[in-house]
């Protein structure tokens, strides 16, 4: 599953699911022992985040919304996909 854009220790990652158990566009996102799935639009799918990091994931994906439904466009029609900034 490749690493989109890592920040403040979370690791966050795409792939893509057509037919697949979410079927909605999502991430998942790992930090230390806690992993979760999140969609493009916020909603928690599976699992869970410490509140900061929670915050700080949540942030991210909005600023970079566009960026990442064009990821996961990329990733449905099997091409490559591309690097997005970390939260700074």
């Amino acid at each position: 599953m490749p690493a989109l854009s890592m920040f403040f220790g979370i690791i966050v990652r795409m792939q893509s699911e057509k037919g697949g158990k979410h079927n909605k566009p999502h991430i998942h996102a790992l930090y230390g022992d806690n992993e979760i799935v999140v969609g493009i639009d916020g909603e928690i799918l599976e699992g869970s985040f410490p509140n900061k990091q929670m915050k700080l994931l949540l942030a991210w994906i909005v600023i970079h919304e566009d960026e990442l439904k064009a990821n996961w466009e990329l990733l449905s029609n099997g091409d490559d996909y591309f690097k997005i900034e970390p939260l700074r």
